[in-house]
């Protein structure tokens, strides 16, 4: 067995959580930003164990399934297959989580794609400081909670195609977990309570998990899950495998690039992953690493359209190197590649 140097470093593991929000359920019509002050902020609250930055490196060299191109939010979209993905104006995508340090940039993306969206906020007013003014008829916000059944009313999921879940909360315990806002209310009953509010109709939900849910037991993961983040990020998993809705699993590495902490739309649109933009997909839970929030957000939003990832989980890493971008057929061939291993 490979000896793993552990440590603990302040960083953040996995998609922000939202602040508790107790509101009854409305639209809120999105206004113009105020002025933006940009500076980064902090976010380093969280313990992690890392042999050097994070989850452990592993001791060989990663897989080969590796394929170019630039990694930007803020690169436009290449034309999708139209034999294999739905036309923007045909979806309308809800995003849950949509101002944490991955959901910020899903939305970001789909605004960018002129994709139709619907956020699911604790705080609806956290997407006027993200996102900006916004068309209606391009970006909706409705006040909820997944933690509570009760405030999640029908209207909120009338008309939606596609789901793409990245709520999340710190493993250890911290700030965030105030107001109740565990790994068990978030990533289990919150997981829970969202899956069994969708229609039936909905073509495709993309759950954003983490690498070591099948090996909560085994070092070093057995660190991580002290407090049950990956145990309960797990039940979530498997209740959304038996609800019968058409689903993908993305199980990111330890996170990096961002969160943004002041900026508007543009400054998300102009994100770079850096050198991190090559892009590795595996299954079976054998990878381990760092993965750019970037690329975490964009797997997600290939992974609606691509039909031969429903039913699969995988795991993501990125190196450095060029990587797949927004190019639909480079993705297609990383997650091909992924489940031929």
């Amino acid at each position: 067995m490979a000896n793993y140097k552990l440590s603990f470093t302040p960083a953040t593991d996995f998609p922000l959580a939202l602040d508790n929000f107790s509101k009854p359920p409305h639209r809120l019509p999105t206004t113009p930003p105020p002025l933006l002050n940009f500076s980064t902020g902090s976010f380093n609250s969280l313990p992690i164990i890392s042999s050097t930055r994070g989850y452990p490196s592993p001791t060989s060299s990663p897989p080969s399934v590796v394929h170019a191109v630039r990694e930007e939010v803020s690169s436009k979209s290449p034309v999708s297959d139209s034999k294999t993905a739905p036309s923007s104006s045909s979806k309308l995508v809800l995003v849950v989580g949509g101002t944490g340090g991955v959901g910020q940039l899903v939305v970001a993306s789909l605004l960018d794609r002129k994709i139709k969206s619907r956020l699911l906020l604790r705080e609806p007013a956290k997407a006027t400081s993200l996102f900006g003014q916004q068309d209606e008829e391009i970006l909706q916000v409705f006040t909820g909670d997944t933690r509570n059944p009760e405030d999640l009313p029908p209207s909120v999921f009338e008309g939606i195609t596609h789901v793409i879940c990245c709520t999340g909360t710190t493993a250890f315990p911290s700030k965030r977990w105030d107001g109740d806002n565990t790994p068990e209310r978030v990533d289990w009953e919150g997981v829970r309570n969202l899956v069994s509010a969708l229609p039936s109709s909905v073509k495709r939900i993309v759950l954003v998990s983490s690498v070591g849910v099948t090996k909560s037991n085994e070092l070093p993961w057995s660190i991580m899950n002290l407090f049950g983040v990956l145990k309960y990020k797990k039940m979530g998993e498997d209740f959304l495998r038996n609800s019968g809705l058409p689903f993908t699993i993305i199980r990111p590495g330890r996170l990096t690039d961002g969160p943004y902490t002041s900026y508007d739309l543009n400054t998300l649109l102009k994100a770079t992953a850096g050198q991190r933009r090559a892009v590795v997909i595996g299954q079976g839970d054998k990878l381990v690493g760092e993965v750019s929030r970037l690329v975490v957000a964009e797997a997600c939003i290939q992974a609606l359209d691509i039909e031969f990832t429903e039913g699969q989980a995988y795991e993501i890493n990125s190196v450095e190197g060029e990587g797949p971008g927004t190019d639909p057929q480079k993705w297609q061939e990383l997650f091909k590649a992924a489940q031929a291993q």
